[in-house]
């Protein structure tokens, strides 16, 4: 899909593209399609109209968002505290593992700071890979450049505001940053040479779970089996599918179920 936009010269618009397959745009114009389709029919146009209401309901509620990502994404679990175990093991017997945290966005100015700053997205995931790597004691590194809705120049590397925030916030320093990625596939096309320059044949892959399969899919392809990669996602969708609450519209459902679509989008036309 990446090279689709490239050919057309409108990567840049990748983004806003993005935005208008997701909810709510096709389903306001579902609506505007049923109400003009109640006079000539009215039994179709009304059926439209409220196909759209429900759908935009659904499209709002966690249920929505848990249901889809365990049908259509099927992530992989939290990393298990045996697993972190066997992990701290490996970097103990001096195994080469490293912890790599993939990026999801920056502010090109936070005023309450004076300077550029991680997205909530992107802080969770570095706050969570310098966790793992105080459980464990494996090195960090941290992919993101500047993303295609941004200019160069217009704001600092994802990766080396991760490296400011790392050193100066949380005291523990990044072994290694990737600051050219764009996207998730640059991402792994770029981390997998670095890795494999400093012989790395494991990584404990950071990022949140439903961006984990399509993260894990492209380091796969890139890395053709000289490095093996153990998903160790963040912000784990629970299943509990029976409180009435994940079937009310919320903020957080609306977002969720953004998230798994454009997931799901992303693995159905390989971005």
């Amino acid at each position: 899909m990446n090279d689709i936009f490239i050919l057309l010269g409108i990567s840049s618009w990748k983004s806003v593209l993005g935005l208008l397959l997701l909810p709510p745009v096709p389903l306001l114009l579902l609506v505007l399609v049923g109400t003009r389709l109640v006079l000539p029919r009215r039994g179709l146009g009304w059926l439209v109209v409220l196909t759209s209401v429900v759908l935009l309901w659904l499209s709002n509620c966690m249920g929505t968002a848990r249901l889809l990502s365990h049908w259509v994404l099927r992530p992989p679990a939290a990393l298990s505290a045996e697993r972190v175990d066997q992990i701290r093991e490996a970097v103990r017997t001096h195994q080469p593992v490293a912890i790599v945290v993939l990026g999801g966005g920056a502010r090109r100015m936070a005023p309450e700071y004076g300077v550029s700053s991680l997205n909530d997205i992107s802080l969770e995931r570095l706050r969570y890979g310098l966790w793992l790597a105080r459980a464990t004691g494996a090195p960090v590194g941290f992919s993101g450049g500047v993303g295609w809705g941004q200019q160069e120049g217009e704001s600092a590397a994802e990766a080396q505001i991760a490296a400011r925030i790392a050193a100066e916030e949380f005291g523990r320093p990044l072994k290694w940053t990737e600051d050219r990625s764009r996207d998730t596939r640059e991402n792994a096309a770029y981390s997998v040479p670095l890795l494999r320059q400093q012989g790395i044949k494991q990584v404990v892959l950071v990022t949140h779970q439903a961006h984990m399969p399509r993260s894990l899919r492209a380091f796969e392809a890139m890395a053709q089996g000289a490095i093996s990669f153990v998903p160790a996602p963040i912000e784990i969708l629970e299943p509990a599918l029976g409180n009435v609450t994940a079937w009310l519209p919320s903020r957080q459902g609306f977002t969720s179920v953004n998230i798994v679509l454009h997931e799901a989008f992303g693995l159905l036309f390989g971005a």
